[in-house]
């Protein structure tokens, strides 16, 4: 069995891709109408292994996201992350944390408020 993909519905599609793209790293593979006021998004990583599939549905007014589930992503350096964050006018969310000494985080919200962790594996 793989796992495939992580389903986020989203307020705004155009936003939450460049997010995907431009902060996470992520590259769209497919975008595609699932219906008269529906569009999907499939965002992966450069090897394919990594994929989240962003919903757009423009009849659905609020999304509802849980509090304690949030994404992760491993990077080569976490202080150039943090760099790209800050140029980017995004806040971190809370961390770094480095609960040994093998690998350090930290979270940011994406454009729907769920938390992205990127992590540097020492």
């Amino acid at each position: 069995m793989s796992f495939l993909w992580t389903t986020i519905k989203v307020k705004d599609l155009k936003e939450s891709v460049e997010f995907y793209q431009d902060i996470v790293g992520l590259e769209v593979q497919r975008q595609f109408e699932a219906g008269p006021e529906t569009e999907i998004t499939f965002l992966a990583a450069a090897d394919g292994q990594t994929a989240v599939e962003l919903i757009d549905n423009q009849n659905q007014d609020e999304v509802e996201l849980g509090s304690d589930i949030s994404l992760g992503f491993e990077v080569d350096s976490l202080a150039e992350k943090m760099k790209l964050i800050q140029e980017n006018n995004l806040k971190i969310h809370s961390g770094p944390i480095s609960p040994n000494p093998n690998i350090e985080f930290f979270f940011v919200l994406d454009p729907n408020g769920l938390r992205i962790q990127f992590v540097e594996n020492k």
